[in-house]
């Protein structure tokens, strides 16, 4: 995530604490004043329409921020999704200058190549395909999902994997052509997902990294393996956990995320892990068909 949008998501979780307990206070003096308004008797509000009128304010005054608290956490839920939205957006930029990079490059192979022809050099013709053919073939295996941001997630992170000598292996099964999340959170739930298994290969001997796409008859499935150090019974039980984290203070928010947008969805994750594989998987369920009005 870019430092800007973390910042701002940063400042709307102080706004929404500093509204809970601002307003909090406020229902809470509101309402104490009230009623010792009421049931003291030697307080000057004694009178019925006194009374009347007292709750009344205090009603309004204790709705107003009651409405304000949950505006604030409207607001930091929008300031979440447009954090997520622009992490989107930044992908697809990046896709958008390595296709333009490729593109440049494939022409240039082609002149190579239709030169050697010309010349009837066919073997080193044919030795140059070869070489180039790997450079085309890991480009089109990350445009496979209907989803542009998905796309550009993968080549992005695909690239970043092999410049750690990271060995990644892209399963795409299916195109995910109608996900029930929108494909920026699931483009959140993916790089959180590869970032944490980046990160465990870290100190690997022969790291590796499994992306698997796919869909079945309960819904669009999708899994995260690495070969990393196994993750402990007792830290796989609170992995999930929103602030939990082995990797220092300030961490552990990836994940919680994760789970977070797959149990809003409805979906299930799951992690396993042993001596050979760290698998974290999930499934989405399919979108309930809508039923046309008689």
């Amino acid at each position: 995530m870019p430092l800007h949008a973390r910042r701002r998501f940063v400042n709307m979780k102080k706004a929404l604490v500093y509204t809970v307990v601002i307003n909090s206070l406020q229902i809470a003096g509101a309402v104490t004043l009230a009623l010792l308004s009421l049931f003291t008797g030697g307080h000057a509000f004694v009178g019925l329409p006194e009374q009347v009128l007292l709750c009344t304010m205090t009603f309004i005054v204790s709705w107003g921020a009651a409405l304000d608290i949950r505006e604030a956490f409207h607001a930091r839920r929008v300031a979440s999704d447009a954090d997520m939205l622009e992490e989107a957006y930044d992908r697809l930029n990046e896709l958008n200058g390595t296709l333009r990079a490729q593109r440049h490059d494939f022409m240039n192979h082609l002149q190579v190549v239709y030169s050697l022809m010309e010349l009837e050099e066919y073997g080193e013709a044919g030795d140059y395909i070869e070489k180039v053919y790997g450079d085309i073939r890991r480009v089109s295996r990350t445009l496979k999902t209907a989803h542009p941001a998905i796309n550009a997630l993968l080549a992005a992170k695909l690239s970043d994997c092999e410049s750690r000598g990271i060995r990644v292996s892209l399963q795409i099964e299916s195109a995910w052509t109608d996900l029930p999340v929108e494909s920026w959170a699931m483009c959140r739930v993916l790089g959180n997902l590869i970032d944490n298994a980046m990160d465990a290969l870290r100190d690997a001997p022969e790291p590796a990294l499994t992306i698997r796409l796919s869909e079945s008859l309960h819904g669009y499935e999708f899994a995260v393996c690495n070969n990393g150090p196994m993750i402990p019974r007792n830290t796989a039980e609170r992995i999930f956990l929103r602030g939990f984290s082995t990797k220092g203070e300030g961490r552990g928010m990836g994940l919680a995320i994760v789970k977070g947008i797959v149990d809003e969805a409805g979906g299930r994750l799951t992690l396993s892990s042993d001596e050979r594989e760290t698998r974290f998987a999930g499934t989405l369920p399919r979108k309930k068909p809508e039923v046309a009005e008689k």
